[in-house]
């Protein structure tokens, strides 16, 4: 392989892709997926309720409402600009505080409060605050509530909201989409259109034509996964640690996506292999949605080498040393790869040659 060539005709890669529907597709879908699902169960950008406070006084309030993980709460210096926050949706609750709020409640006196709620706030948003600020202000009051609950947990105690539950999946099509489809297609699409003929006649070797295509498709894979978990803010403390884990998923993705394009024949046999793949690819993530099914299914299939240490570092803040056995699994997983690539790197330059 030349590095100067392959950069050349990464460099091609790229100036030609936005003009395949594919190359689009791959970015686009993961990030339509995470918006509606985001939408649909209320997540979008943030799990919390967002209150908005102005303190006229030195209450208590802001400061024990900080305390709820359950909130997102921003003091504001007038009231104009917290009516302001609530109109255009920043915030899902205001509230104006008097001088002496803390004092009128403790005493039992009857306090006035001004509420400011943005109309379109989600109700489960408008519940957790309206539950909240009680909650609040009985711990300013002094007084216990006047109940002693009982809270019986039925079903699974480890319940995982259904956002969380989707991310696995949608980060393994962020990674598979791109990294599998973009090498594959352009692959088949130079055999289809015999300019890999006239690439075989260049200096160009058919490795470097596979590494230039690979190396698009890792680009846009880690670009889509990156974007993907920003969306989802699952970023993690281990930013770096998760960018290399990222990248190796990619390059087994792209991989996997130069194994498919130099067998398949043609566009249509590439997609009715990639939909009977489908199943075995996405297969972990799918797992993950059902906790009640045996999470070591997961582990059969290899696309799990690449989601499994995301998830570790993203929601447990695993180290290296946590995810070092998939970490090592994925990359013997590349090398295999690496070796059958170079295996059909010869056998399709013999056969362009022949032809």
């Amino acid at each position: 392989m030349n590095l100067r060539r392959i950069f050349v005709l990464y460099i091609k890669e790229i100036i030609q892709g936005p003009k395949n529907f594919i190359f689009l597709f791959a970015l686009l879908v993961p990030v339509v997926l995470t918006l509606l699902v985001t939408v649909v169960f209320g997540t979008y950008l943030t799990g919390q309720s967002r209150l908005g406070v102005v303190d006229l006084g030195s209450s208590m309030l802001p400061q024990l409402a900080g305390e709820n993980q359950a909130l997102s709460v921003r003091s504001y210096p007038s009231a104009g600009a917290l009516k302001d926050a609530v109109e255009r949706g920043a915030l899902d609750m205001g509230v104006v505080l008097p001088a002496d709020f803390d004092r009128q409640v403790g005493a039992n006196d009857l306090a006035r409060i001004t509420v400011y709620i943005w109309g379109e706030s989600q109700m489960q948003n408008r519940l957790i605050l309206g539950s909240a600020m009680v909650h609040t202000m009985r711990k300013i009051s002094g007084r216990p509530l006047p109940v002693e609950i009982e809270q019986v947990t039925l079903g699974q105690g480890n319940n995982v909201p259904w956002e969380k539950r989707l991310l696995p999946l949608i980060v393994l099509m962020a990674v598979l989409v791109a990294g599998t489809m973009i090498p594959a297609t352009s692959l088949v699409t130079e055999k289809v259109k015999r300019t890999l003929t006239a690439l075989n006649a260049s200096p160009a070797t058919m490795l470097d034509v596979f590494a230039a295509k690979g190396l698009l498709g890792i680009t846009l894979s880690v670009l889509s996964a990156t974007l993907t978990l920003f969306l989802n803010q699952a970023f993690g403390a281990r930013p770096l640690l998760l960018l290399g884990v990222l990248t190796l998923g990619a390059v087994f993705s792209a991989a996997l996506g130069i194994i498919l394009g130099a067998l398949a024949k043609d566009i249509s046999t590439l997609f009715a292999t990639i939909k009977i793949l489908r199943i075995l690819l996405f297969a972990p993530g799918i797992v993950y949605m059902f906790p009640e099914i045996p999470q070591w299914i997961g582990r059969i299939f290899p696309t799990y080498y690449i989601i499994q240490p995301v998830l570790e570092i993203t929601q447990n803040n695993a180290g290296l040393a946590e995810i070092g056995q998939e970490f090592t699994i994925l990359i013997g997983l590349i090398v295999v790869a690496l070796g059958i690539i170079t295996g059909l790197a010869r056998r399709t330059q013999d056969a362009v040659a022949a032809a």
